[in-house]
């Protein structure tokens, strides 16, 4: 029987949104368009940029437990593949759900550089992705040895 560890999911969650985060904090650095998602969040919101950049990081926490429990161990690959595999739904979903609600629209089509804001996005997510797979699947490995 497998087990799952709730507080490892969270946490491996809030650091690979850090490294969204840094990311994305860094995408004018490389030529793309700003994306300060929690900026982007609070303004969406009407609540305090303090609140978005929360909600940011609580939406990775959720996102990290949905991988755990429904998504990582169907996923073929090492746990690093397995988390950059996963990412790309909640790119995904960004692009098709959330962009629009921010008046950015499908696939960042309302801003002045869609394909550079995409991209920056994908590059974003799979970071994430990555590392969530990487501080979690330690957890997997053991999860999958002999008894």
């Amino acid at each position: 029987m497998r087990t799952h560890n709730f507080g490892k999911a969270v946490v491996a969650g809030l650091i690979g949104t850090l490294a969204m985060t840094v990311v994305m904090l860094m995408a004018p650095m490389m030529g793309m368009p700003p994306m300060p998602i929690g900026n982007m969040l609070a303004a969406f919101m009407h609540v305090p940029v303090a609140l978005g950049w929360g909600m940011h990081f609580m939406i990775g926490a959720v996102l990290a437990l949905g991988y755990v429990y429904i998504f990582a161990s169907k996923l073929p690959g090492s746990p690093m593949v397995r988390g950059a595999e996963f990412s790309l739904i909640p790119w995904l979903m960004a692009q098709v759900v959330v962009n629009p609600m921010t008046g950015a629209g499908v696939f960042a089509s309302n801003t002045p550089a869609p394909l550079l804001f995409v991209m920056g996005s994908l590059i974003g997510h799979v970071a994430f992705g990555a590392v969530l797979g990487s501080v979690y699947g330690a957890e997997l490995s053991a999860a999958a040895q002999p008894a």
